[in-house]
């Protein structure tokens, strides 16, 4: 299996900084992520963008699926953030690629203790590696097709529909 990794950003890329107090971005988690879950299957990481994704717009997505559409790898996935998973998944879905693509993030930021960024990941790299052609969520161990899917804001958790 060849996988691309393609990273949008969101809570699973952000850097706490104790000085400000708050979360930002300098730099994707990725690299240092593989290298833990010592991933051996063949795979590129692509940094298209770090941001949150309550700041992703039409472009944005248009920018993910073209990332998608371009990879040469059939399985892919999209390191998102989770408040706008669903509309960059729907687009995605929409656009029927030929690709098996899963879209995962995080609650918590990978360099905070209590994060589900590491399983959230490995998760997303199983499932892709199974699943068929489509788009997907997959989150916190459950994984749904791009057009069966809400987030629950209040439970904090990715449901059906």
């Amino acid at each position: 299996m060849s996988l691309r990794i393609i990273t949008t950003g969101g809570t699973f890329d952000k850097h706490y900084d104790p000085i400000a107090g708050a979360l930002s971005f300098s730099r994707s988690h990725l690299d240092e992520l593989c290298a833990r879950a010592r991933l051996s299957a063949p795979f590129s990481i692509e940094v298209l963008m770090l941001i949150d994704s309550l700041d992703m717009d039409a472009t944005h997505r248009a920018a993910v699926l073209a990332a998608c559409r371009a990879a040469p790898e059939s399985q892919i996935v999209v390191i998102h953030g989770t408040d706008t998973m669903v509309e960059t998944a729907a687009a995605i879905g929409a656009a029927a690629l030929d690709k098996t693509v899963v879209v995962t993030g995080a609650m918590v930021p990978y360099e905070v203790a209590g994060s589900d960024a590491m399983f959230n990941l490995g998760f997303a790299l199983g499932c892709a590696g199974h699943l068929g052609a489509g788009a997907w969520i997959a989150m916190n161990g459950v994984v749904h097709p791009w057009n069966r899917v809400r987030k629950n804001r209040e439970l904090g958790v990715f449901e059906k529909l």
